[in-house]
């Protein structure tokens, strides 16, 4: 049987309007981190991470997350995206974006690059307080998605799984595909925050449950 990831409840809903759970006040890019034992900020602030297979719409959530249209792409630098990028969100916290993995076009030993590389700063990094895990709305979870989610309730990491693109979905089709995510993915139906970049849906919920993460408060 599966294990699942450590449960993450939200709190009950508030009636509309509410105020914004992560006002936005500044953020610093720190630097990227290419290797397991390689250059990292100094653990100092919570750290929450951000995971997903290549093209899950991970960039686009970041930056619907933190009210930027481009905090995604501060470097262009080529090979970024096999670094592990680091953001200073407030001074409260620091947003730990993880590689894309299994993106098809790329060799199995490239694509191979992201496990020792993820593992090891999760396993070492001693202020991690839980992933956010990208799975796209309208597939099943990918041999890499269930592997790292494996991994996740392996080290015992708060994990919030988040079903991005929702959009793309007409309303009929929603409720199977999203049953089929928290099927595939061993996860129960409260653990899961439907996302869409485009109308903002997800936003706020995903916002509460990092404070929560961060802070420590239920």
């Amino acid at each position: 049987m599966r294990r699942r990831p450590p449960r993450w409840r939200s709190s009950p809903p508030v009636v509309s309007p509410s105020p914004d759970p992560l006002v936005i006040k500044s953020i610093e890019f720190l630097g990227g981190m290419a290797t397991a034992t390689g250059w990292r900020p100094e653990p100092r602030l919570p750290e929450v991470a951000f995971a997903g297979r290549s093209n899950v719409g991970k960039s686009s959530l970041i930056n619907k997350l933190v009210r930027r249209k481009k905090l995604a792409r501060v470097s262009n630098t080529p090979g970024r995206t096999r670094e592990i990028n680091f953001f200073d969100v407030n001074g409260q916290f620091v947003l730990a974006d993880l590689p894309g993995y299994g993106y098809a076009r790329v060799s199995k030993e490239r694509r191979a690059e992201w496990l020792p590389l993820i593992e090891g700063y999760l396993r070492s990094s001693p202020t991690v307080r839980g992933v956010v895990q990208l799975l796209d709305a309208r597939r099943t979870p990918s041999d890499d998605d269930l592997l790292m989610l494996e991994f996740l309730a392996s080290q015992g990491t708060p994990t919030i799984v988040v079903a991005t693109k929702i959009d793309k979905l007409r309303s009929a089709e929603r409720a199977q595909h999203l049953a089929v995510l928290v099927g595939a993915a061993g996860i129960e139906a409260d653990q899961l925050i439907p996302f869409s970049a485009v109308t903002g849906e997800g936003r706020d919920e995903l916002a509460e449950a990092i404070v929560q993460l961060v802070t420590g408060k239920q």
